[in-house]
């Protein structure tokens, strides 16, 4: 496993992979440790996650340096996302305890009621492009319920994979309630099987999901899938084009264009469709393309050589098929796997940009002659993880989000995951709930208690 600086394709360190028998021990470690981290209060969990918190804001720079060695993410969002993985621990410290509270039911018993109980080890299984929030946000409430956790995290990112499993003993949890493995995806359905496991949590591609998924079901195993993302992004003809242009623009672009929920298809109505091209380019002027570890630097590299090539795949197709492009379509002539922003209009089913999640920096643009062309456009996607809708009538805005095949859409706003709020999809993105109340539930035991 080789961690790959993608500013400068040199390697930064090779990681030796554990065998298959040492990776089932930390496992059978992190089973035994859970006997006694279940029967903890809620204050003691609540207070390891304030100090994990307090951890990483404290070494937040030093985090946040990591993440963008390894995988290219602009120094700043690099600083945010570990600033967001401390609020998540934060806030499951703080709403956690209240979150599982007994349930009181009436019924025909003189008292009936919910109790939420933790199920033992969860694997996750967890991607590159936010290598340190991806994680929290599963741990945070997988802990805070009572449940301990191993994690297979991507090959490219194992120094974030082990950082994150210092910063948990660092923050005084046991040694074993939380555990690394340094192991490749083929090893993954092994340590589904084991009984030890009790549930799985999957953030990444549809094809991951669907093997982590398919094993988990074989093995009766509770799983949640959060995948590919497509979203729409819908800009009506009565909106703030220059505001949506800003937000547009952040929000394709966040993480250099590497997120499942950035705006990939942007459905804009035609009476405002060149206009609001036009405010697309001239904001992605003020985008700062350089090193990530700069703090002006606004676009960096993409995270593999491969994820450049598939980007460059897609737009050459779409080409050839009759795309129009706009600006951009080329890998930038500089060391790294830097891909110019590129916006490309004229998209239809038969091209490849069209049926696949673009991940990098490209803006893919549709022209609908009305909002019910737009809503079904929208929906014409075998994804559904989360979308945004421009409008300045809101009622409008919100009746349109109601008929949106997606698991979150924001109205005049950028699409974002956020503690506070449920975050998952439908369709091939995935099913469950990450986050919020709904989230700290995956990973329960809903158990109904009858008393006569």
């Amino acid at each position: 496993m080789k961690s790959i600086n993608p500013t400068n394709g040199k390697l930064i360190r090779e990681y030796k992979e554990i065998s298959q028998q040492e990776a089932l021990r930390i496992v059978e470690s992190v089973d035994f440790e859970w006997g006694s981290w279940k029967l903890t209060s809620y204050k003691s969990r609540a207070q390891l996650l304030l100090n994990l918190a307090k951890e990483l804001r404290n070494k937040k720079a030093k985090y946040a340096q990591l993440i963008t060695q390894e995988m290219g993410k602009p120094i700043t969002e690099s600083i945010a996302e570990v600033e967001k993985s401390a609020w998540v621990c934060e806030y499951y410290a703080q709403e956690g305890e209240g979150m599982l509270a007994d349930e009181y039911i009436s019924s025909d018993a003189k008292q009936s009621f919910v109790s939420f109980e933790p199920l033992g080890v969860v694997l996750a299984v967890m991607p590159w492009n936010f290598p340190f929030w991806q994680v929290f946000r599963f741990a945070a409430p997988a802990l805070m319920a009572g449940n301990t956790a191993v994690l297979k995290h991507a090959s490219n990112v194992m120094a974030c994979a082990n950082a994150i499993e210092d910063s948990f003993k660092n923050a005084g949890f046991p040694q074993n309630a939380f555990r690394n493995l340094q192991i490749s995806s083929a090893k993954v359905a092994d340590i589904i099987k084991h009984k030890a496991i009790k549930a799985t949590t999957v953030t990444g591609s549809e094809y991951a999901g669907s093997q982590v998924a398919m094993t988990s079901g074989k093995e009766i195993k509770k799983s949640v899938l959060e995948l590919g993302g497509a979203d729409a992004f819908v800009v009506l003809k009565d909106a703030d084009l220059k505001k949506a242009a800003q937000w547009g623009v952040f929000s394709r672009m966040l993480n250099n264009g590497q997120s499942c929920i950035a705006a990939k298809r942007f459905i804009v109505e035609k009476p405002v469709a060149q206009e609001y091209i036009s405010l697309l380019q001239e904001e992605l002027k003020s985008w700062t393309i350089g090193d990530p570890q700069e703090a002006e630097t606004k676009i960096g590299p993409l995270a593999r050589p491969d994820l450049l090539q598939d980007i460059e795949t897609q737009i050459q197709d779409a080409i050839e098929k009759g795309g129009l492009l706009h600006i951009g379509g080329r890998k930038i002539n500089r060391k790294g796997n830097y891909f110019e922003p590129t916006i490309i209009s004229n998209i239809h089913p038969e091209m490849k940009i069209f049926r696949e999640e673009t991940f990098g920096p490209v803006f893919s643009i549709f022209i609908a002659e009305d909002e019910d062309e737009a809503l079904a456009m929208a929906n014409n996607s075998d994804f559904g993880l989360g979308g945004s809708i421009w409008t300045q009538d809101t009622a409008k805005g919100i009746e349109l989000a109601r008929k949106m095949e997606t698991g979150a859409v924001f109205v005049n706003g950028l699409t974002k995951s956020d503690p506070r709020l449920p975050f998952g999809g439908v369709k091939k993105s995935g099913f469950g709930r990450e986050l919020a109340h709904y989230g700290i539930k995956e990973f329960v035991n809903i158990k109904t208690i009858w008393a006569g």
